[in-house]
């Protein structure tokens, strides 16, 4: 099990990920993305979906037409974790 990050550790590495946001128990990070319609929106989430895969860490999200949601936790850790950093830069590199 990957050891959770401290809250100044989680901010550190928020530092590197503008887009994303540290819930305030700070076990969690949060962004949320908008394309051009559903059609860009779900290839994202495919492309993520393959990566998550890989990693073996799957984020939490929604999508609603254009709009994906996505919170990144690591649930056996009970919070934030580096493999929650590495998704998140995984979807930033995805997104752009």
């Amino acid at each position: 099990m990957a050891p959770m990050l401290t809250i100044e550790d989680a901010r550190q590495a928020l530092a590197e990920l503008p887009h994303w946001t540290l819930d305030a128990s700070g076990k969690s990070i949060a962004r949320d993305l908008r394309f051009a319609d559903f059609n860009a929106a779900f290839g994202f989430m495919t492309r993520v979906a393959l990566i998550a895969e890989k990693m073996d860490h799957h984020p939490e999200w929604s999508n609603v037409y254009n709009r994906v949601s996505v919170r990144l936790t690591t649930h056996d850790a009970g919070g934030l974790t580096q493999k929650d950093i590495a998704l998140a830069r995984a979807v930033d590199a995805v997104a752009t």
